[in-house]
């Protein structure tokens, strides 16, 4: 039977080199992504065209509640159901905390926490007719917490325990696991070289991870990991070795 795979946020970095690598080994691909639909479409183009009717593109505003139903139904009609949801979508900022405001709470708690439970909730029944599996995009910050993103943090820290809770829930009918990446990508807004050079001084292998190091991991988690759930891979070079 074909595999179908939703995955949010997909219309580049790691959400796109997930949607890649999966295709290549023969899943369908649901694309959803918020604003960018120049990727989005460049991408669905582009798998389509090695396998025809292969990917799909969905926009949707993951923090809108009809908005996310509606992708999740749309998700499964494309090709009759979903054996796979990569909970990938994120948004990622500082805050200060004496600062924070109610926006920047519901923003980054609704997109890293909210927006993968209620994914769940609604693909729970494709996903356990189809004996499916969740992979939740974490973060290796979920565990200590990165300085001046307190809120990003504690988003991470509840999508790592989501992934353990549901994978109780859930049991024999959908695994649940999760990969906290580290230094992959530099965030979009701009680092300062020495800043750079700090971090990487703090990995064990020296240089940052590239977004197909997640891929794979993620495809290990769907394809190979059949009796595992309820667990984290940390890829991130050995930074978790380091306080």
């Amino acid at each position: 039977m074909q595999k179908n795979v939703l995955i949010t946020g997909a219309a580049k970095r790691i959400g796109a080199s997930c949607a890649r690598l999966l295709h290549a080994q023969g899943y369908n691909i649901f694309l959803h992504y918020q604003t960018s639909v120049t990727q989005a479409t460049e991408l669905r183009d582009e798998l389509n065209a090695i396998r025809p009717h292969s990917a799909a593109i969905h926009a949707a505003d993951l923090l809108q509640m009809p908005e996310l139903v509606n992708l999740a139904k749309q998700a499964q009609l494309e090709w009759g159901g979903i054996d796979v949801l990569i909970n990938n979508a994120s948004s990622f900022y500082p805050n200060d905390v004496e600062k924070t405001t109610q926006i920047q709470w519901d923003e980054l708690l609704g997109s890293n926490l909210k927006a993968p439970y209620f994914l769940a909730s609604e693909l729970l029944s494709t996903l356990s007719a189809r004996q499916g599996c969740i992979v939740n995009i974490i973060d290796i910050h979920a565990e200590r917490g990165l300085k001046n993103h307190s809120v990003y943090s504690i988003a991470k820290a509840g999508l790592a325990a989501m992934t353990k809770i549901l994978a109780k829930e859930f049991g024999e009918k959908i695994r649940v696991n999760g990969v906290s990446p580290g230094a992959i990508l530099w965030p979009e807004t701009e680092l300062l070289d020495v800043e750079k050079q700090e971090i990487l001084a703090r990995i064990a292998l020296k240089r940052s991870g590239q977004p197909d190091d997640i891929a794979k991991a993620v495809l290990f988690l769907v394809q190979d990991a059949n009796y595992i759930t309820g667990q984290i891979l940390s890829v991130d070079g050995g930074r978790t070795l380091f306080c």
